[in-house]
């Protein structure tokens, strides 16, 4: 069924408000050691989550962070149509592209994005994996806009576990969810392969630090 059909449209409107719906069920718990909240009120900042936990995002940053847009960067496949559509039917800004489609002008896009004061969300091991390991692309990205990396992370007290490459995470109706921020990442200049791969390697640990359910 294509997008672009009013069978497709009326579906995606009907998900949209069952998802919203499906969301507010869910008890927010948030755990902000590091004063994200409050560094986001001042500066804008590149939130990095894994894939598999990205489903409620919304339910997060409509409370935590109301007063900064915030991009999501997004395949730009097929799949990543819906996925944008649902994005923006919440509020929130996308940019398309990953590192095999699109890439430089996305990295571009989020650049600009930052320079004019939104928070840009991106999953380092997305959109094909492999799981839990973090891509070079938000290394580039943090070195080239100045801007902090805070990992970003969700647990539930119930799941459902999808049979995808990243074993994709399903909160249950009216389970708690945790949100966990981490403590922001500042990327050095890059001086050398070493060096980039010694970055990439650190932002890899911290999130996976914050993973109690891998």
């Amino acid at each position: 069924m294509k997008l672009e059909s009013w069978r497709a449209r009326v579906l995606i409107v009907l998900g949209f408000w069952l998802y919203r719906l499906w969301a507010r069920t869910l008890r927010l718990q948030v755990e902000d050691p590091n004063n994200v909240v409050a560094l986001v009120r001042d500066r804008p900042v590149i939130f990095a989550i894994w894939h598999n936990r990205l489903l409620m995002l919304p339910r997060v940053f409509d409370p935590c962070f109301p007063t900064r847009q915030s991009f999501g960067l997004i395949s730009a496949s097929g799949d990543g149509d819906l996925i944008a559509i649902f994005i923006e039917r919440s509020g929130y800004g996308t940019i398309r592209g990953s590192s095999s489609r699109k890439g430089v002008i996305a990295l571009r896009q989020l650049v600009e994005t930052l320079a004019g004061g939104g928070n840009v969300l991106v999953t380092p091991d997305g959109p094909r994996g492999p799981v839990y390991q973090t891509s070079q692309g938000v290394i580039f990205l943090a070195q080239k806009s100045g801007a902090p990396v805070v990992p970003i992370h969700m647990e539930y007290s119930g799941s459902w576990r999808l049979k995808s490459w990243d074993r994709f995470v399903v909160p249950r109706p009216f389970a708690t969810l945790r949100a966990i921020f981490g403590a922001p990442i500042q990327v050095p200049p890059i001086e050398g392969a070493d060096q980039l791969e010694a970055e990439r390697l650190r932002l890899q640990g911290a999130m996976m630090r914050l993973v109690e359910e891998p």
